[in-house]
């Protein structure tokens, strides 16, 4: 079966306990999760939980200008949707496909009887959203305190960690509106990466050539965040 089309693609699904996962699967529905389809907007209620497999998610924050940065990113670890088993049933960012692929959703009503019946997924979604919650902690710091480059690094290495491939198809004006910046900045920046020999970027495409360069060059924001998911998710880690 391909990658996308198996549930257990995606980490939490992979780690619910078999009478779990026997009473998920009748419920799950796979979808296609094209490139800047919005999730769920600002402020509405939600009636699903998204499980990406191949696909990424990225959480904005969007201003009444219209400017948007981006808070967190999702993909084949995690879910969208956490506000759906936390109780606020909305929230404040809007959650758009920055790489298109696929995944599975679970109905609103579906998600919240689980989290109050079911001990292990409670316990699995709670550490997940500790994780997303250090995620958009460490993303407010990054943008505060290091440079641009650092910022595209730590973002490339996040994006990639969820692919099962070293390219992302990605304009650099939707890069520009994740990070919130000029698309110039976002440019010279890709530039200096290209020069270097880190990343091959033609067309839409952006092709990772050295990962280990851009672990070095990137600041300490990846590796906290990577960190923390491992300690709370060490069972979701894909092999």
């Amino acid at each position: 079966m391909p990658i996308g089309h198996e549930p257990k693609s995606n980490h939490l699904l992979a780690a619910l306990p078999e009478a779990e996962w026997t009473r998920w699967c009748a419920q799950l529905e796979w979808i296609k999760m094209p490139l800047g389809e919005v999730l769920y907007e600002s402020g509405t209620q939600q009636t699903h939980l998204y499980f990406p497999t191949t696909a990424i998610v990225s959480l904005l924050y969007v201003m009444e200008s219209g400017a948007s940065a981006e808070i967190a990113v999702v993909g084949n670890e995690g879910a969208v949707g956490i506000s759906l088993f936390m109780g606020g049933e909305s929230t404040p960012s809007r959650a758009v496909v920055q790489s298109a692929g696929q995944g599975f959703r679970l109905p609103a009503s579906v998600i919240k009887d689980e989290f109050n019946r079911s001990a292990p997924v409670m316990h699995v979604l709670l550490r997940y959203t500790q994780a997303l919650i250090t995620q958009m902690s460490q993303t407010a710091v990054c943008n505060r305190h290091h440079t641009l480059d650092q910022q595209l690094c730590r973002w490339l290495l996040l994006s990639l960690d969820r692919l099962h491939a070293n390219e992302l198809v990605m304009t650099q004006e939707l890069i520009a509106n994740m990070l919130g910046v000029r698309r110039e900045g976002v440019t010279g920046s890709a530039l200096k990466l290209q020069t270097a020999g880190l990343i091959r970027y033609a067309r839409g495409h952006i092709t990772v050539l050295d990962r280990e360069g851009l672990e070095k060059r990137t600041c300490e924001c990846y590796a906290v965040v990577k960190k923390e998911y491992d300690r709370l998710l060490p069972d979701l880690q894909a092999t």
